[in-house]
């Protein structure tokens, strides 16, 4: 691996920075923290129970306690734009991806240059995800093509292009060899990683496919798509047992659909499901009859870029003006969603 020419840096103070106390309806106030990043923030994603990982338009990735709101780490090594962070639940290694064309892999116990650099793609990085074992990366480009990489050597192992095949995002499915992947053409594809090949196809949609998720048994599968005036803009839940069926979709975004994902469902006897969009909402659904639960209007975040669930009842969204919001869902009088804090 070459010298990158990179650093991380310790925050200056992790002690908690409560900067604003804002009252958003009577009773309900919204604590702002200091912020993680100093400009908009394209990729959210839970580290542990306790912290969260994020990249933004800053060129950095930030490690954040949001329960506490204390400042961790900040990496800085991209030298354009952070498109996604990604990682492994409880571990200490987390990934990024970038405009300037390279995945970093950066760990909590690091303190000077990225552990890993992953170079292989000749446009943006979009696609992120890493195996249940940490062992393998896959990474995803608007230049039509997926690298497999080893993650303890760098080496790239795999790589394939489909024409047309402008990657929006990745997703492993849990214990299996394969990955979902979306993309600007419309499709949804599932590779199978031993010999980075595509597996199954889905029937196309109507609008580009923004990102997508997979429940943690494995069986079904999320997209979304973008759109405006409400045309497009909806996920849609996919089986996976039989591969290409959809289920049902989800409508009442007004602009692109640019997260969704499955939600732990301690709250509710039936299983839920998470969207975030750039008409600055977050809903709530039932994923089984596709009825919206709960609706949260973030005025003035502009567009939301990602969604993150930080434990059985709270979220975490990204936005391009407003930094991370921390949000809570309740289920007295029926499911309530509503910002707690922000940084």
């Amino acid at each position: 691996m070459g010298t990158i020419q990179s650093k991380a840096r310790r925050s200056t103070s992790i002690y908690r920075a409560v900067s604003a106390v804002e009252e958003r309806a009577p009773g309900q106030k919204v604590v702002r923290y200091s912020s993680a990043h100093s400009d908009a923030v394209t990729s959210v994603a839970t580290l542990n129970s306790d912290l969260c990982v994020s990249g933004g338009l800053d060129k950095t990735v930030v490690v954040y306690n949001w329960k506490s709101g204390c400042m961790q780490r900040t990496f800085q090594g991209h030298t354009r734009d952070v498109t996604k962070v990604v990682c492994s639940y409880n571990s200490r290694a987390l990934f990024s991806a970038s405009r300037d064309k390279t995945a970093l892999m950066w760990t909590l116990d690091s303190d000077a240059m990225p552990v890993q650099q992953f170079s292989g793609h000749n446009l943006v990085v979009n696609g992120l995800a890493v195996s249940q074992d940490g062992s393998l990366l896959c990474t995803g480009s608007r230049d039509n093509s997926l690298c497999l990489w080893d993650v303890e050597t760098g080496e790239c192992l795999r790589k394939t292009s489909i024409s047309r095949n402008l990657v929006t995002h990745l997703c492993w499915i849990p214990e299996d060899r394969c990955i979902v992947q979306t993309s600007e053409d419309k499709m949804i594809r599932i590779w199978d990683s031993r010999e980075l090949q595509v597996a199954h196809i889905f029937p196309p949609k109507n609008y580009i496919q923004m990102h997508c998720d997979v429940s943690q048994d494995g069986h079904y599968c999320l997209t979304s798509s973008n759109g405006f005036g409400g045309q497009g803009c909806e996920a849609t839940l996919w089986d996976l047992r039989q591969t290409g069926r959809m289920v049902c979709e989800y409508r009442g975004h007004q602009q692109s659909t640019v997260c969704c994902l499955f939600l732990p469902s301690t709250l509710t006897a039936s299983p839920l499901i998470g969207t975030s969009s750039h008409d600055c909402c977050v809903k709530i659904w039932n994923r089984d009859t596709a009825a919206c639960l709960a609706t949260l209007s973030l005025d003035g975040s502009g567009p939301l870029s990602s969604l993150a669930a930080g434990d059985a009842s709270s979220l975490l969204c990204a936005s391009f003006n407003t930094g991370i919001h921390l949000l809570r869902v309740t289920s007295s009088g029926g499911l309530q969603l509503r910002e707690v804090a922000g940084f």
